[in-house]
């Protein structure tokens, strides 16, 4: 296990770049995602010296339900090729429940959509999606069995549940906030995040999920949280800032937002 010290000081990029580009597509009433990362980030270069900006491209998505949620992801090529043009150094597709509304494993194939934009553009790019990064990181912390939190409706909590577990992770217990609002999603209260997570069924859990939704705030609660349960708790935005950073060859030496982007976590090696 590094040293707290230690992570990821003073990195350069395999490429040698001191500073790298990030582009998200998000969606259009996304208000968080474009606040959280940017914060992780900020932290990250405080201890590595090495820099990030940020470029967006936006899919209209006002009201979190399945058809808009399926008419933002026809738009994923749109949006890679748009987001392409600042020849960023990595992709993030970041809204979660567009893609797991599609069914399990849906993450793969957007993610591949979004590839092959950018590099019939010209500027290929390496992808997460955050639907991708949330089961491919619970895979690799070795978790087993979760409780998550999410802002939205009955209908889409179950789907996020089925998405999950369709990953080979079992679903311990799900509190559903049944906001379907994506403003409104974006305006909830991080500082109420540790009185719902103390209300979740925790038995034999290996990480608790606080937010399963890159616009619900969360980050501020994250720590918090992860220190008084004493289990490794992450977010969908923290699950994707840490897939980010693996894409650029950068180690996580992010503090208070948990273990995971703290450097602390050791992942657990593929079978």
């Amino acid at each position: 296990m590094t040293a707290p010290d230690a992570p990821g000081a003073h990195q350069t990029a395999p490429n040698g770049k001191t500073r790298s580009r990030i582009g998200l597509i998000v969606p259009s009433s996304n208000t968080t995602m474009e606040t959280e990362l940017p914060e992780m980030f900020r932290r990250q270069s405080e201890a590595t010296g090495h820099s990030y900006t940020f470029h967006s491209a936006r899919a209209t998505l006002k009201s979190v339900t399945p058809a808009e949620l399926a008419a933002m992801v026809a738009k994923a090529g749109e949006c890679a090729s748009a987001v392409s043009d600042a020849d960023v150094d990595v992709i993030a597709y970041a809204c979660l429940v567009a893609v797991m509304a599609q069914g399990p494993g849906a993450h793969e194939g957007s993610e591949a959509v979004i590839a092959e934009a950018a590099a019939a553009n010209g500027h290929p790019a390496p992808v997460s999606s955050s639907a991708g990064a949330l089961v491919r990181t619970l895979q690799a912390m070795g978790a087993r069995k979760v409780a998550m939190v999410t802002p939205y409706l009955p209908e889409l909590t179950q789907m996020v549940t089925r998405y999950v577990e369709g990953a080979g992770i079992e679903v311990q217990d799900v509190i559903g906030l049944e906001v379907a609002d994506n403003l409104a999603v974006g305006r909830l209260d991080a500082a109420e995040l540790p009185a719902i997570a103390a209300r979740l069924n925790r038995t034999g859990i290996d990480a608790l999920v606080l937010s399963a939704c890159v616009q619900m705030p969360s980050l501020a609660a994250v720590q918090q949280v992860e220190d008084a349960l004493g289990i490794p708790v992450i977010t969908a935005a923290t699950a994707t800032t840490y897939e980010i950073l693996r894409a650029l060859g950068h180690e996580p030496a992010i503090p208070g937002a948990g273990r995971l982007l703290s450097g602390l976590l050791t992942p657990v090696a593929a079978p």
